[in-house]
């Protein structure tokens, strides 16, 4: 069971190994899956629609002649986005469905496509505005027994659509998107809840897009590559690797979900782990972000 005892210090996110990113081959996905668990980092996060559908499938080609990879690793996936798409021609629509029937159905489906008789994370996506909670409890608790999913989770939920769930069903973590650029997480309450339940924080696009590596004229993103020059100089560390740094700097103790496909780039956030900023270090970057300094 995913715990923050046993947890990798990063998470492989899949959503760029496919369609939406490197079109990776099957022979490639192999070399990455390997050299990922290499490093240690046994935890890949995928998503039913990854690729529109196509990603859990070609991850799960290479599970299926080398049933020992799975046996080395931990693997998360998420359901409740229904995209529109030729993989689901049934969608009219794009929506949120986090009926018992439709995570059931995507259960049994990423089952199939990744080649394993079980996961070992569940999260729900988005949150669907109009989700039971009771209902929910339920399939989870069903697919629990039934050794289909170990624990569960969900991504994107505020404080208070957390409290909800988790009244009912026990949850073990919430991906939210957490960057420089996105900081809401330290301030809605999402942090505060992680700490108080003693739940895992991850974070989605835990670079802000690539947007701080990119020449622009933003006064903000100007601000921010400015400190990040200065300390990098200070630490002999990556831009990358220093906002790595500053996320796992704060107590809750963020997971950052990679989402590269370069080998090269998940080496280099590895050799981030043993840097720690000062409590001033992690306020400078703050203010860079905001602009002037705190209140």
């Amino acid at each position: 069971m995913l715990s923050k005892e046993n947890i990798s210090p990063f998470i492989i996110g899949t959503m760029r190994l496919g369609k939406w990113g490197s079109n990776l081959s099957t022979k490639e996905y192999e070399r990455f899956i390997e050299g990922c668990l290499d490093l240690g980092l046994i935890d890949f996060d995928h998503a039913d629609i990854y690729g529109h559908y196509t990603t859990e499938t070609e991850f799960g080609t290479v599970l299926k002649d080398r049933s020992d990879l799975r046996k080395k690793m931990r693997i998360t996936t998420k359901c409740g986005i229904k995209l529109t798409s030729e993989n689901r021609p049934q969608h009219n629509i794009k929506s949120y469905d986090l009926s018992a029937k439709h995570i059931r159905d995507s259960v049994e489906i990423s089952l199939k496509e990744l080649s394993t008789d079980y996961l070992d994370v569940l999260l729900l996506h988005r949150p669907d505005y109009l989700f039971d909670p009771n209902e929910i409890a339920e399939v989870f608790s069903d697919l629990k027994k039934e050794g289909k999913v170990l624990s569960f989770g969900v991504s994107n939920f505020s404080p208070s659509q957390f409290d909800l769930l988790n009244a009912y069903t026990p949850l073990i973590t919430n991906q939210v998107q957490i960057s420089l650029l996105h900081r809401n997480s330290f301030e809605d309450g999402t942090l505060d809840q992680c700490q108080k339940l003693g739940i895992i924080p991850c974070a989605w696009s835990p670079l802000g897009g690539g947007e701080l590596f990119k020449e622009t004229t933003d006064k903000s993103i100007l601000r921010i590559q400015k400190t990040l020059k200065k300390l990098s100089k200070k630490y002999n560390l990556t831009e990358d690797q220093l906002l790595y740094v500053w996320l796992r700097k704060h107590p809750a103790g963020i997971i950052p979900v990679l989402g590269t496909s370069k080998l090269e780039r998940i080496i280099t956030a590895q050799k981030s782990l043993n840097t720690s900023l000062s409590h001033e270090e992690w306020y400078m970057l703050w203010e860079s972000a905001l602009g002037r300094e705190v209140d």
